[in-house]
């Protein structure tokens, strides 16, 4: 049986093709036609055999982006037993294509087409492809922000299929969440989720908060507002949203409109130019206020 979610399979576009195309990068939003995840923008990770990728998001200069997303491919027999090079990345996995075996705490688990993991930052896990076809999975990896008292969250594995749609109010169940993580648990400092709007079903109001989103389509067709723009996207397709990017959609195909969407989440807005009230030498306590240095942002 097909997998529901669109993945890309590589390949180049022929000769023949026009060159025109739907790709847009602008200070508020980009979107990433599936046309253009070709073979020609592929990259390669250390200790990872029998695998490509593309990027679809990584942290910019000058730009609130705190997260990096891939989609990976790899072949029967491929995968890495050293799959994450930095011990304060978090990540999390989302199988659109195949079967992946995803070791960590001493348990196997093996994702299947809609399967979810979160794995969290320092932790020990393997991940390889034991099955006979190409495995094709999302990964979206952040910094974990630590906060004193609060224990690190463990690792979670979840199914689409399983997890019940949190439905909007007064929607009629038109427009619903996948929730993988409690929202309630603090200890979480992002979210994955998938957002389900049925055809004819819209986000009626121009959402705008601090949360930046990265949004790839799974299945169906839309037009999405993007800041002052509205773009028609359709399965394969993905959007980076930088925080306060005004968002709506009008669900325009004749079946579900789904995307995996990426979200920030349960954290104090980081404030690194703060004053501090330092002592001086030659009059009273206050009389000066020496800047505190900025800390260079660890950003996965």
């Amino acid at each position: 049986m097909p997998s529901p979610y669109y993945t890309p399979h590589g390949g180049l576009p022929p000769q023949s093709d026009i060159i025109t195309d739907r790709a847009i990068f602008t200070e508020a939003y980009a979107v990433l036609p599936k046309r253009v995840l070709s073979d020609i923008v592929t990259s390669y990770l250390p200790h990872w055999e029998k695998t490509r990728l593309w990027v679809l998001a990584r942290p910019l200069s000058g730009f609130a982006e705190t997260f990096s997303q891939y989609i990976m491919e790899v072949q029967p027999g491929g995968g890495s037993d050293r799959p994450e090079a930095d011990r304060d990345a978090q990540g999390v996995l989302f199988l659109t294509e195949g079967e992946m075996t995803v070791r960590i705490g001493g348990a196997e688990h093996t994702l299947t087409p809609g399967g979810y993991a979160y794995l969290p930052a320092g932790s020990d896990w393997t991940a390889r492809n034991r099955g006979a076809a190409t495995a094709r999975f999302h990964w979206i990896r952040k910094a974990y922000d630590a906060v004193p008292g609060l224990e690190r969250p463990e690792p979670l594995f979840r199914h689409d299929h399983d997890v019940p749609r949190s439905t909007m109010p007064d929607t009629d169940g038109r427009w619903a969440t996948t929730r993988f993580v409690d929202p309630s648990d603090l200890r979480h400092d992002m979210h994955v989720n998938i957002v389900t709007l049925l055809p004819g079903a819209s986000i009626p109001f121009p959402e705008t908060h601090v949360m930046e989103h990265g949004l790839y389509v799974l299945e169906g067709r839309a037009v999405y507002r993007l800041n002052n723009d509205w773009v028609e996207v359709e399965a394969g397709d993905y959007m980076w949203l930088r925080a306060f990017c005004p968002q709506a959609c009008y669900a325009t195909g004749q079946g579900p409109f789904r995307y995996l969407l990426y979200k920030d989440v349960n954290r104090h807005a980081a404030l690194p130019f703060r004053a501090l009230a330092q002592p001086s030498r030659r009059g009273r306590p206050g009389d000066r206020l020496k800047p505190r240095r900025r800390r260079r942002d660890r950003i996965a």
